[in-house]
């Protein structure tokens, strides 16, 4: 693909607008054009504007471009969105209307009937609603961090045994609440049992997911999730504990052979940003751990196990997921390979 798709960044002084230049760089399909920001951040240099918290330096190219304030002109065609949500809705739709393609990691878009939440290894075919949208471009979004691990290990399962329930407890990483974060005096040796909001997000985004086009919208999926969401003092990665039941019960042996073997087109495709394998099954008792197992696949990859029976449901298992690469800068760019690769883009 030559020569590079120019890309803009909208929130880009952020820490998920730092986290897509990490992920960005040598991408060999995008090159990041643009970055914008709020008003307070533009006209001055990027390396001014960013107070930068990435494990390596602001990358040479882009120390010195100039900051662009949110809402204005572009040039870039695709846009990534990391803005807050408090701001991202409205922004969003402008540049959808200009006819820019904004994939984005807020959460403002995701409950609209025609603006799929999409995740390649399960609903690339959900890019089609896309085509139904009242803008000049498209708004396509990733899901919740907690989802996303969750969504990508029901798929393979729901097609073959069919979900009736999922129940979900989560122990979500402090990077998940964006920087600062959780209060040191909260989070350092305790458990904090309540993320605002979280747990409809949990709840509704799945279904959509794994639900089906029905003529201009997105039909969801008849299963329930109750999810229990909780952040506890890890940096990055976040754990689920699922006790799932199914229409036709599985082994557990059957589960992780289903979860071992599937692949789907971001594999078969090869797209740049896409794991090998998706899903990662241990089989070691103690595993997965945010400590050991989060940047196996770049942190793309859902990893699982314990995958044992349940007296309540049919199969319970604990899963794991990087939220800020897989559940999000890293989904929302392996969205938009995969747009670009199924031809939308043309």
């Amino acid at each position: 693909m030559n020569p590079k798709i120019p890309v803009a960044l909208l929130g880009a002084t952020g820490t998920v607008g730092q986290k897509f230049i990490v992920l960005l760089q040598n991408h060999p399909w995008f090159e990041i054009t643009e970055l914008v920001a709020s008003p307070r951040s533009a006209g001055k240099t990027y390396k001014e504007a960013c107070a930068w918290k990435q494990d390596i330096p602001i990358p040479e190219y882009l120390k010195e471009k100039t900051v662009i304030a949110a809402g204005k002109e572009l040039k870039s065609r695709i846009l990534f969105s990391g803005m807050d949500a408090s701001v991202a809705g409205g922004l969003e739709e402008i540049y959808a209307e200009k006819g820019h393609i904004v994939i984005s990691n807020a959460k403002n878009h995701r409950t609209d009937p025609d603006v799929p939440i999409i995740i390649p290894e399960v609903n690339p075919d959900h890019f089609e609603i896309t085509k139904n949208q009242k803008y000049k471009g498209a708004i396509i979004t990733n899901s919740n961090c907690v989802v996303m691990p969750m969504a990508m290990v029901l798929a393979p399962l729901d097609e073959e045994f069919g979900i009736e329930w999922v129940q979900l407890t989560s122990m979500q990483a402090v990077s998940g609440a964006g920087y600062p974060g959780v209060s040191s005096y909260d989070i350092i040796g305790n458990v904090v049992p309540f993320i605002g909001g979280e747990e409809p997000k949990v709840e509704i985004e799945a279904q959509k997911i794994l639900g089906s086009i029905d003529g201009d919208v997105i039909k969801s999926a008849d299963f329930i999730v109750s999810a229990q969401c909780n952040r506890v003092p890890v940096i990055d990665g976040h754990t689920e504990n699922l006790s799932i039941k199914f229409k036709k019960k599985p082994t557990p042996q059957e589960v992780k052979k289903i979860l071992k073997e599937w692949k789907a087109m971001p594999q078969k495709q090869k797209l740049p940003s896409a794991p090998s394998s998706p899903v990662i099954v241990f089989e070691e008792e103690n595993r997965p751990q945010p400590a050991r197992d989060i940047w196996l696949e770049g942190g793309m990859a859902a990893c699982v196990g314990r995958i044992r029976e349940c007296p309540i449901g049919d199969i319970k298992m604990v899963i794991m997921g990087h939220n800020t690469v897989r559940g999000a800068a890293g989904a929302a760019i392996l969205n938009a390979e995969a747009y670009v690769s199924l031809g939308y883009l043309d």
